[in-house]
């Protein structure tokens, strides 16, 4: 099931007596548990509340229109972003994008997402800019609540003075560490980790049920996107640095070649002409290369 409608409190009275006399009642409340639970009004909701269960959407106006239009609604959100994520993009393109769901979500003064690389958790993404630690501020699994969110791979929520929680972990750049609200939950992919998305408000702010829940939805549908997109943006990375092994290789030959170098002497050379230009030893042996082709295909045009 991915979404089940209670359209009253009686209704639910009648489908948990019918269950437990199957004796199937605990398979169904986990059944139920796991889908998106929409209920028509507050006293249906209540009646959810005393059997252990927690209605992620209540209708506007308790009637069955408003009920299944909303109910949809939520649904075509949630179908948004899965078709949104399922689109082939750059790793920072997919995180901007979990930013833009999880604030649109729930409303939030800060929003992170820290991608998990090798044992370490690096902050990827902000709505906040942060250009200067988007990609350096790193975290140990078990470290801070993030990284405790990231061991346990269990959400946390903290209403008030989340930086006095003892596993809270300081950043000086930041000044969101001093906000006082803090939602954070894991992000996974095929039940591993891979990584963690952190709401924050300045003032304090009880995160119901029902955001977490959604946030948490989030988490579970891009953990695969982001994992994919890490994974391309490494392989690219990879090809990038054989790249410019092989153009290194070229311009080092050319240059023993042509000045009568030993290989030490022209890789000392592109290091030197690489600090003395303040360019990439990759640039510089591409500039060589393009000089060698150049000089040979004027040699053919004038024999």
């Amino acid at each position: 099931m991915d979404v089940v409608l209670f359209t009253s409190a009686v209704q639910i009275a009648h489908l948990f007596q019918v269950a437990a006399e199957m004796k199937i009642e605990d398979s169904l409340r986990r059944g139920i548990d796991r889908a998106v639970i929409a209920s028509i009004g507050p006293t249906t909701s209540e009646r959810l509340r005393s059997m252990g269960l927690h209605a992620d959407l209540e209708a506007s106006r308790p009637k069955m229109g408003f009920l299944v239009r909303e109910a949809g609604e939520r649904l075509d959100f949630l179908h948004e972003i899965g078709s949104r994520m399922a689109a082939a993009s750059p790793l920072q393109e997919v995180l901007g994008r979990i930013v833009d769901f999880a604030t649109a979500v729930v409303s939030s003064d800060s929003c992170f997402v820290y991608v998990l690389e090798g044992d370490e958790l690096v902050l990827k993404a902000s709505k906040n800019p942060h250009p200067k630690e988007v990609n350096r501020l790193k975290l140990r699994l078990g470290e801070g609540i993030i990284g405790w969110v990231a061991k346990h791979q269990q959400p946390v929520t903290v209403a008030r003075n989340a930086f006095h929680d003892p596993r809270f972990k300081f950043f000086n750049e930041l000044p969101e560490d001093r906000y006082e609200a803090f939602l954070s939950v894991p992000v996974l992919c095929r039940g591993r980790l891979a990584g963690v998305i952190i709401l924050q408000h300045r003032e304090p702010y009880s995160h119901s049920k029902r955001e977490i829940r959604l946030i948490s939805t989030i988490g579970f549908l891009v953990g695969a996107e982001i994992e994919t997109a890490r994974l391309e943006e490494k392989s690219s990375q990879l090809s990038d640095e054989l790249y410019a092994r092989k153009v290194v290789e070229r311009a080092k030959g050319i240059l023993q070649r042509e000045s009568r170098l030993s290989e030490e002497e022209a890789y000392f050379r592109l290091r030197r002409q690489s600090r003395q230009q303040r360019k990439s030893m990759k640039e510089i042996a591409e500039a060589i290369v393009r000089g060698e082709t150049e000089r040979s295909q004027k040699g053919r045009r004038s024999s």
